[in-house]
């Protein structure tokens, strides 16, 4: 049989480990619940409509933050299939990659932005972006427009931005 004095120094020690870890799960779960601060260039998270292109007709593209740069994936296509041709009837694949190896993958879900990083002012700089449509990609800007956070241009060119071509994004969500 223990004596009461034996006991007590174990029952201490279990007791003093358990309040600390209740406490450091507490914690745990309320900054859980806490959302991630915004940064200053998340205005450009979220979902954009793309203008009509010279083939497929439009996209939405999802804009996410990675780390400090921001990446865009096509998530919809006006025109999911080819609708003539070899292909007619099958799923948009990336026909005009000039890699050969890439050019059986499917455009929805294909990553056209990337490497965007904010420079203040709603502005946006030093990725590229990738045109499906013709196998190429360029450097790429994108600015919103004064009025709001619910247009956006997207600037691709080659060397330096006088040198591209700009469309319009119009945001969906």
């Amino acid at each position: 049989m223990q004596s009461a004095r034996q006991a007590w120094p174990l029952e201490a020690t279990a007791f003093c480990w358990r309040v600390p870890l209740r406490g450091l799960a507490f914690a745990a779960a309320i900054l859980a619940c806490v959302p991630a601060a915004a940064q200053p260039g998340d205005a450009l998270t979220g979902l954009w409509l793309t203008e009509p292109g010279d083939k497929g007709g439009r996209a939405h593209v999802q804009v996410t933050r990675r780390g400090d740069e921001y990446v865009g994936r096509i998530v919809w296509l006006e025109q999911p299939t080819f609708p003539s041709g070899l292909h007619q009837g099958q799923p948009r694949i990336d026909l005009d990659n000039p890699d050969e190896a890439l050019r059986s993958r499917p455009v929805l879900g294909l990553e056209i932005v990337s490497g965007m990083t904010y420079e203040g002012d709603g502005r946006w700089r030093g990725g590229t972006i990738y045109d499906p449509a013709n196998g190429k990609t360029y450097r790429a800007t994108m600015a919103l427009d004064g009025a709001g956070d619910d247009t956006l241009d997207v600037r691709g060119f080659v060397g330096i931005p006088l040198f591209g071509r700009t469309t319009t994004w119009q945001r969906v969500e």
